[in-house]
């Protein structure tokens, strides 16, 4: 292989390879204008966005033992792998490519699994890590609120008012 291919293969697996998703994507018809958005978007939830050969990113795939995306793989492509959360890359993606014509998203790769397009706008609906982690912890709070507040009640009702809001505070 000559030095310069093997300078982007080795370039492409070094973004890949460190990613637990990956989205490739058709880019015909994006104005440069259109891709710094995204960038901009996808920083935000800590993914990039490259645009590599067919055949480089075949390579890689082949060496990552990534599931077989070779049938995508004609037109312009480009990648977006990185950040912690899949869910909020994909909304990001899906939210992006959405109103675009003549670009779309080709397909996903989840870890070993392939993810096609309506997978990946499936991903996409899903809510991010963080709102998750803020529902589950409402679902926590909220048997405890509610226990606090009868608790607090009983009080009122035994005529302990007076007393039970500054032990509550202490």
């Amino acid at each position: 292989m000559r030095p310069e291919k093997q300078f982007l293969v080795d370039e492409t697996r070094a973004r890949i390879g460190l990613a637990k998703h990956l989205f490739l994507v058709d880019f015909s018809g994006v104005k440069v204008s259109d891709v710094a958005e995204l960038r901009k978007e996808l920083a935000a939830v800590g993914a990039e966005y490259h645009v590599a050969k067919n055949s480089i990113i075949q390579i890689v795939a082949k060496e990552l033992g990534l599931p077989d995306i070779s049938s995508v793989l004609s037109g312009q492509t480009g990648f977006i792998c990185g950040g912690e959360d899949p869910a909020a890359v994909a909304k990001a993606v899906v939210n992006f490519f959405k109103d675009r014509t003549g670009s779309d998203i080709k397909l996903g790769v989840l870890g070993d699994k392939l993810m096609k397009k309506e997978d990946v706008e499936y991903l996409g609906s899903l809510p991010s890590l963080p709102e998750i982690r803020a529902k589950f912890l409402s679902l926590l709070n909220t048997p405890a609120s509610q226990m606090v507040r009868v608790v607090f009640m009983r009080v009122e009702k035994m005529g302990g008012a007076e007393g039970a809001p500054a032990e509550a505070g202490a």
